[in-house]
């Protein structure tokens, strides 16, 4: 049986512009750097991991990391120049949730479970 998601992998064009976008977000860097052809984060007790690649990328699907302030975290994205799809809001499945796009298209969602 699967237990847990034990690291995604995201190809970037652009190592240096998506460190410095999952920094601003809040992970926390582990290996590597802007100048590193692979960089890992913490999310939880699960990892984000960069690898550089040169090619186009088409879109793969989302990913969703749970974020404890989800409105201050969309507040910070907005305060450095970064344009979410929409302002929070709270879904039917039970979740107060955004979507983003990091700089090499990947769509990244931020969420937190709602009080019932």
């Amino acid at each position: 049986m699967v237990t847990a998601l034990s690291a995604i992998t995201l190809a970037t064009r652009d190592m240096a512009a998506a460190v410095r976008f999952y920094r601003l977000c809040g992970f926390e860097i582990l290996y590597g750097g802007e100048s590193a052809s692979f960089t890992s984060f913490r999310a939880g007790s699960s990892y984000l991991n960069l690898i550089a690649e040169p090619a186009e990328i088409a879109w793969w699907g989302r990913a969703i990391f749970y974020d404890d302030d989800v409105d201050g975290l969309y507040a910070r994205l907005l305060a450095a120049g970064v344009t979410p799809q929409a302002p929070p809001r709270d879904a039917p499945w039970g979740e107060r949730f955004f979507h983003v796009t990091d700089p090499d298209g990947h769509e990244i969602s931020f969420a937190w479970p709602l009080k019932r």
